[in-house]
């Protein structure tokens, strides 16, 4: 029963007499730990207002005004406050929200329709609002987008400072406004360039914004651009800038300049301009300063933003002792709405409830991480990365070996930074082609089949002593599983899922706005190859990302550094393998120098964060093996996944 029949009844049951019953102020209704939908989403209301941030992101000599689409329970007007439920995003105009594309859309007085994704066709009638942000320089907002800089994060946290009294806002005819009708909690959610709005705002500290579900978000935009000074793009600041702003080019052309200034392409170097757009240990914003729960949730083969963007924020969170809960799957840049979609909203459900409204469900005393393991295959675990793994330290040995013992005093083998048949260095698949045949561009070492199965969870370190006749090289290591297997394929298009002709609905709709989406399921390959983590690196910026050491030709160097993090099944059966290479042609864009790279085996290794049904995870590695030669699959191909901005 809706509140407003809950009313009449009351009423009713009054009697006709003089003096009827005062009506009761409209309430939350709660049953079996979760909010219930008993809010009409039809007659909600629609508006929008003008948030005055403290930016002046343009350069116009006026505070940028941040469009913020409202829509909240009709009963706010009559004494109901509810939490907000916030996505602030730069695409509502361009790449738009979700697997469908969806955009915003208004009525004849600007006021807004249709809202993207379910978010406000679900939880508006179980008593929230839900404000569709538009960010600083997109769609109706002012000023310019500045690639995850300082002015994206502040106007968010003008708008959760209106929430809670702290800032100016108007309605469209210039009436100021305040936001008497919230509780002025706030959560923000978001996937991408959204989520990672939702990291850089509750890293400012902003008081109000009690949790954030940051989906496939950044936490560093340098490590989004490069790893270790290996460049990923080239301009990518000013190109994302200009792809979300709709505006004509010559209103930001200035603000771009300085972005493509700013980035310092000609070095791949960490900078200060790069401090200011780092959530982590930035100018302003930095994990110590999160008041807010997180609830991430990421893909550990996303290639798009990578999940060293998780890893390095959920470490960060974790030493100043952040709430927190994680899913991680083996897809891509996807949505668990598009992989474990009635879990996903049930398990969102309970933690906005908890987090929000403050209801008590239990949802902090659950495993604080899911897993997919393979193919739609889930586990939960206390925490992340598995607090029963254990480090095993892999050494490349003579003959190509791969196994627990060190190399003799003196053992060495080269590659060369070498440009490859496209320009550039080499693809993937010749990296991870039979990797016992000799190649001039990289080096490989193979174990023997692995008796057991174990768990990779976590991040893998690469330590390499390397001897250089230039001075400097750019290092490529990859951690790759030999063995056929069905596996989620990441790599093709859709990044692990299919989306399909048929939908499903969460939460109600109305004809503007729908609350059904299409299904989607997974999609698979099966390959006798698989690469499993991979890392870069500039080994001039071995030392220092800021301040990079060209190294002395002949002189020999320990280099180190963490690869992608990953949850991956080390099959029974098996083989792993460690490929060292020059250029990455798949996922770098820096010119391969040429350089003969010298490997010193014995002060060489790569270390796995390995969980094992036995005490000790290295009874998983066996020693080398030395009768039936084997070969590798030959003359693989890799796609190279897809770049997906939403």
């Amino acid at each position: 029963m809706t509140v407003a029949a809950l009313t009449s009844a009351a009423l009713a049951g009054a009697g006709g007499g003089a003096t009827a019953l005062a009506q009761p102020s409209p309430k939350i209704v709660v049953k079996d730990g979760v909010t219930q939908p008993v809010f009409s989403y039809k007659d909600a209301i629609r508006e929008h207002v003008y948030v005055e941030s403290s930016v002046d992101s343009d350069r116009d000599g006026k505070k940028d005004r941040v469009n913020v689409d409202i829509i909240r329970p009709k009963e706010t007007e009559h004494g109901l406050k509810v939490p907000v439920i916030m996505d602030e995003s730069p695409y509502y105009d361009n790449a738009g929200r979700g697997n469908e594309s969806e955009r915003k859309t208004y009525d004849a007085d600007g006021n807004p329709v249709k809202f993207p994704l379910f978010y406000d066709n679900y939880f508006v009638p179980r008593g929230y609002a839900f404000l569709a942000v538009d960010m600083v320089g997109t769609t109706r907002s002012d000023g310019c987008p500045v690639s995850g800089g300082p002015t994206d994060v502040l106007g968010g946290k003008a708008v959760v400072d209106w929430l809670n009294g702290r800032a100016k806002a108007y309605k469209p005819d210039g009436t100021p406004v305040k936001a008497t009708w919230t509780t002025g909690r706030t959560g923000m959610i978001g996937k991408s360039y959204d989520g990672t709005l939702a990291n850089g705002v509750a890293a400012t500290g902003v008081k109000g914004l009690e949790t954030i579900v940051p989906i496939s978000a950044i936490s560093s935009w340098y490590d989004y651009s490069r790893m270790n000074g290996v460049k990923y793009w080239t301009d990518e600041q000013p190109w994302l800038a200009s792809y979300v702003d709709t505006d004509p080019p010559e209103k930001c052309a200035a603000v771009n300049a300085d972005l493509d200034e700013g980035e310092d392409d000609a070095t791949g170097n960490y900078n200060a301009y790069w401090k200011t757009a780092d959530y982590r240990h930035g100018t302003i914003a930095r994990a110590s300063r999160v008041r807010a729960s997180i609830f991430a949730a990421h893909g550990v083969n996303d290639l798009n933003v990578k999940d060293n963007q998780f890893a390095e924020w959920w470490t960060a969170l974790a030493k100043h002792g952040v709430q927190r809960k994680v899913w991680l799957s083996q897809r891509g840049h996807v949505d668990p709405f598009d992989v474990r979609r009635d879990a996903w909203v049930d398990t969102l459900h309970r933690w906005f409830d908890h987090e929000l409204q403050k209801i008590p469900n239990g949802i902090m005393r659950e495993p604080r991480a899911d897993i997919e393991i393979g193919p739609d295959q889930w586990i939960t675990q206390r925490d992340w990365p598995s607090r029963d793994a254990r480090d095993i330290v892999l050494r490349p040995g003579p003959d190509g070996t791969l196994g627990l013992k060190r190399a003799p005093h003196g053992t060495t083998a080269t590659f060369t930074d070498a440009p490859g048949p496209r320009g550039g260095g080499y693809s993937e698949g010749a990296m991870v082609s039979d990797p016992t045949t000799a190649q001039p561009y990289r080096t490989a070492f193979v174990s023997s089949p692995l008796p057991r199965t174990g768990r990779l969870s976590g991040t893998p370190d690469a330590r390499l002593r390397i001897k250089l006749d230039k001075p400097t090289s750019n290092l490529t290591a990859l951690l790759v599983d030999y063995g056929e297997d069905t596996r989620v394929n990441y790599l093709g298009s859709g990044a692990g899922i299919r989306t399909l002709g048929t939908e499903d609905c969460h939460g109600e709709s109305t004809p503007a706005d729908d609350a059904c989406y299409r299904q989607t399921e997974v999609t698979t390959v099966t390959s006798p190859v698989n690469v499993v983590a991979r890392g870069w690196l500039d080994a001039q910026n071995a030392r220092s990302l800021s301040h990079p050491r060209p190294l002395k030709p002949g002189r020999y160097y320990t280099v180190n550094w963490e690869t992608l993090s990953q949850e991956y099944l080390l099959k029974k059966g098996h083989r792993l393998a460690l490929v060292l290479a020059g250029t990455d042609a798949d996922y770098n864009t820096e010119t391969p120098t040429g350089a003969q790279v010298t490997l010193d085996l014995r002060g060489t290794s790569i270390t796995l964060p390995v969980t094992a049904a036995e005490d000790d995870p290295t009874t998983m590695i066996a020693p080398p093996q030395r009768t039936t030669p084997w070969r590798g699959p030959t003359d693989v191909t890799l796609p190279v996944q897809q770049r997906n901005l939403y």
